[in-house]
């Protein structure tokens, strides 16, 4: 049977903007016949034709009869209904400055020509397949904004959109990390975007640790961007627990409890699958630490491995601090939220317990900043 799971582009509608015929032919000769290629000589007709039909792609010389390329991407970068339109420049220009501009002014790519037919074909199919792969993205998010029941559609398509999100360029890992991210909000009940919350509140800290020399050693050799980031998806493993019991308004049963408790196992387990498909890896690092630690103990009274002190990693040991403010401070079915000073003093008094005490005595003197890290408007 055909895998239906991968997406398609060889219907894909391209436009080729040059003013030297014998590149139009050179360009279209390079890419399968299955693509609908339109050659177009200047950029006049470029823009009437786009009234009527709108590509999936525009590849443009930067030299053209009239205006430019760079004139071109500015006009369809202005122009809601073309913004989102990938452009890119296939020029016989070189220096630093020309390829300079291409990228500033929002160009996808660039290519140089002579045309290479093998690379040229292949840039093209990876740019059609991110633009499949973005529609598709912005597809399920609407469905779950719109709708609750469209989340068991999109956990069922979960593992076939990280692997082919993973296989393309590094920079379309955020739209994943977004989306698994709104994902977990709406699978523990919390308001979209507040997983930022936790990437505010864990910078907060940092940034004091580093003020005071705290810890000093331990985060001189972090990647701070990269680290924040994946803070997003310490609670992914809720994603394998039954959405009821994270509903559920009233105690959970001791059996109950014991299945959600297997969440900081599971997201190590989800984690570890989108390792193996070429996903980021240095941000699931740090992302796998916090998944497996957050819900550690600094007496070791946590879980799953009772870890205490300071065998639990340090990003465990500040994600338990900022997922207790969050989840104190947040309503849920089973509680309403404390208030900012209430949890502080719940923090504050799981000094040596729950907590680092040397990470709590920094909670205490920058508390103030949480105030506005738990702010609905902080999201």
């Amino acid at each position: 049977m055909p895998d239906r799971s991968r997406l398609s582009v060889k219907n894909s509608t391209i436009f080729i903007v040059d003013g030297n015929p014998a590149n139009l032919e050179a360009a279209k000769s390079s890419l399968p016949k299955s693509y609908e290629v339109f050659l177009l000589g200047s950029p006049d007709k470029m823009f009437k034709l786009i009234e009527r039909k709108k590509p999936d792609l525009i590849i443009t010389e930067i030299e053209l009869p009239g205006i430019s390329g760079f004139e071109v991407i500015k006009i369809l970068k202005a122009d809601e209904r073309t913004s989102s339109i990938p452009v890119i420049f296939l020029t016989g220009k070189t220096d630093v400055e020309s390829l300079k501009t291409c990228l500033e002014l929002g160009g996808a790519d660039f290519l140089s020509k002579p045309i290479q037919p093998k690379l040229f074909q292949k840039t093209i199919e990876l740019r059609l397949t991110m633009v499949a792969q973005e529609k598709k993205v912005k597809s399920q998010a609407k469905l779950l904004a719109d709708n609750q029941v469209a989340l068991d559609t999109f956990e069922n398509d979960f593992e076939n959109l990280v692997e082919r999100k993973s296989r393309q360029v590094k920079v379309q890992h955020g739209a994943i990390l977004d989306t698994v991210s709104k994902l977990v909000d709406y699978r523990n009940l919390a308001k979209p975007g507040s997983r930022q919350r936790d990437h505010r509140g864990l910078a907060v800290m940092i940034k004091a640790l580093k003020e005071r020399g705290v810890y000093r050693e331990q985060i001189k050799d972090w990647d701070l961007e990269v680290l924040l980031q994946s803070a997003r998806l310490h609670d992914v493993g809720k994603l394998a627990v039954s959405g009821g019991l994270l509903a559920k308004p009233g105690k959970l049963t001791s059996s109950e409890y014991e299945e959600v408790k297997k969440h900081p196992t599971l997201g190590v387990r989800i984690l570890s699958r989108m390792e193996e498909l070429a996903f980021d890896h240095s941000l699931l690092k740090y992302a796998k630490v916090f998944a497996e630690t957050h819900q550690e103990r600094w007496d070791g009274s946590g879980y799953p491995s009772g870890l205490s002190g300071e065998a639990i990693p340090l990003p465990g040991r500040l994600m338990a601090i900022n997922a207790v403010y969050h989840a104190l401070t947040t309503d849920r079915p089973y509680k309403k939220a404390l208030s900012h000073a209430e949890a502080v003093k719940v923090i504050i008094e799981g000094k040596g317990t729950h907590f680092d005490p040397v990470l709590v005595d920094v909670f205490a003197q920058v508390a103030d900043e949480f105030r506005w890290v738990s702010s609905p408007m902080a999201v």
